[in-house]
């Protein structure tokens, strides 16, 4: 059983013989909560005291719930969000449509390519500057979403933040869409010139 807050106590003691539920506190919706944010059930019995403990199965942790560090930034949070069920998936690629990003350079100059675990061709992109650092000492160049999108190789996808607590690859297709609605500003900037070793 987990540890019982203060207020689930004095609940329980002014509902006896009831089932007290505990909701993620990531949870910002309105009405009642779905089944999946609901961390599970105490049950107060008839003296007014906590005897039970029901964990629900179908409960979905929040990134708070999961320890993950803070987000970075709006497209970090975003992909946080969406990883866990508790934003939509399409919020990642609107946001990181008006946003700046940095990319690692290959000896060229170019994006520097990568595969995933699963072999997806991509090119990493950090969306903020210590996401980056995590990458190591490299060179590196920020720019906006929109203008590394002709840069990228054929067949190849951004992956964002790898070195983050959750990382996610969008779709070329789902990100043109979401530049050609005029996706609204969102304050993803990384100062520095550019192109910049990133510093540690």
């Amino acid at each position: 059983m987990p540890e019982i807050p203060a207020e689930v106590r004095e609940a329980a003691r002014l509902a006896p013989d009831h089932w007290l539920g505990m909701v993620d506190p990531a949870w910002r919706g309105e009405g009642p909560p779905p089944g999946w944010a609901l961390v599970g059930e105490w049950r107060s019995g008839m003296n007014g005291e906590i005897e039970e403990w029901r964990a629900n199965e179908d409960y979905r942790p929040s990134p708070t719930a999961l320890g993950w560090p803070e987000p970075t930034d709006d497209v970090d949070e975003a992909v946080q969000r969406a990883s866990t069920g508790y934003g939509p998936v399409d919020e990642v690629p609107r946001l990181l449509a008006a946003a700046e990003v940095s990319v690692l350079l290959g000896p060229a100059g170019e994006p520097l390519a990568a595969r995933t675990p699963d072999g997806d061709a991509v090119i990493p992109v950090f969306t903020s500057p210590g996401h980056l650092r995590a990458a190591g000492l490299l060179a590196s160049e920020t720019l906006r979403v929109a203008d590394l999108v002709g840069r990228l190789p054929q067949g190849h996808r951004l992956y964002l933040n790898p070195t983050g607590a959750v990382s996610m690859v969008i779709e070329t297709e789902t990100l043109l869409a979401a530049l050609a609605s005029g996706a609204p500003q969102a304050p993803s900037r990384i100062p520095g010139p550019t192109p910049q070793p990133a510093a540690r």
